[in-house]
């Protein structure tokens, strides 16, 4: 069966793309395609599609023989998708994807996760699948290109912050490829990427809280333009000297700033502040 393009298959129900919603539909098949063969590479072939649209990346998935769920809020998408024959052999759950019952649906068992993920929720939604207890192995996501910087960011970059630490505390981050404003429909006005992130077998360094670090790290960035010692002492509420004193026992310079520290420093402040 021929593949409609997203924008006819809008023009044919009378809708149009939703800026609240984040909607630009991805138009390019090789694009999908590859998105579908990194997630099923990972190994694992239960699959969640999140915000399917009108189609494309799920008939990928299904054409590369993954077992897919997908999850659209919008209602105008769910008569698009239920209206496709090439996509009866996918589960179509509406559903939001801020509020969906992923420990329901994970069941205990080993899923992936790809999608086109709207600016809005890209960042709690990794993050909320990166805690969960039994969240996916591995997500192959597209996002706006500046959020995927945040994801893979080094110290000392202007995307290095509490994200990136976060996330590469507990996922490998690789880049896959970009994909310019015309892979989509309606074209955005940035360019979009795709990153894999795979779950580490164990985290990027021990700590012996991890809560009490991730905290940190948060307080780390609060203020950005601070030095490390004032954001810490103000997010916190910890007295600026006790936060230099541990610095001072630390060899790092009282003036230094988050974005200077790396992960592994972030591990040793952390265990220090708690003590």
């Amino acid at each position: 069966m021929p593949v409609m393009h997203p924008r006819e298959l809008l023009r044919r129900f009378g809708y149009r793309p939703k800026k609240r919603l984040g909607q630009n539909f991805l138009v390019d098949l090789t694009a999908a395609a590859r998105i579908a063969d990194l997630v099923i590479s990972a190994g694992e072939n239960r699959i969640l599609e999140i915000g399917p649209g009108t189609g494309t990346l799920t008939r990928a998935l299904l054409e590369a023989r993954a077992g897919v769920t997908a999850i659209e809020l919008d209602d105008d998408m769910m008569r698009i998708l239920r209206s496709r024959e090439d996509l009866a052999g996918a589960k179509i759950v509406q559903a939001d994807a801020l509020a969906f019952d992923y420990a329901g649906f994970a069941a205990g068992k080993p899923w992936n996760v790809t999608g086109n993920l709207p600016y809005n929720i890209a960042t709690p939604l990794i993050m909320r699948f990166i805690e969960m207890p039994d969240g996916p192995q591995t997500l192959v996501v597209m996002m706006q290109k500046d959020v995927a910087d945040r994801l893979g960011a080094k110290p000392g970059t202007r995307a290095y912050g509490s994200l990136s630490i976060a996330v590469q505390y507990a996922m490998h981050v690789e880049r896959a490829f970009t994909l310019p404003p015309r892979a989509f429909y309606p074209q955005p006005k940035v360019d979009s990427a795709v990153v894999r992130l795979q779950r580490r077998e164990q985290r990027a360094v021990s700590v012996a809280d991890e809560a009490h670090f991730l905290q940190v790290v948060r307080g780390a960035f609060a203020y950005r333009r601070k030095t490390l010692a004032n954001s810490l002492s103000l997010a916190l509420h910890i007295e600026r000297a006790a936060v230099t004193d541990v610095l001072r026992r630390l060899n790092y310079d009282t003036e230094i700033r988050g974005e200077q520290l790396a992960i592994g420093d972030f591990a040793k402040l952390a265990d220090a502040l708690s003590v």
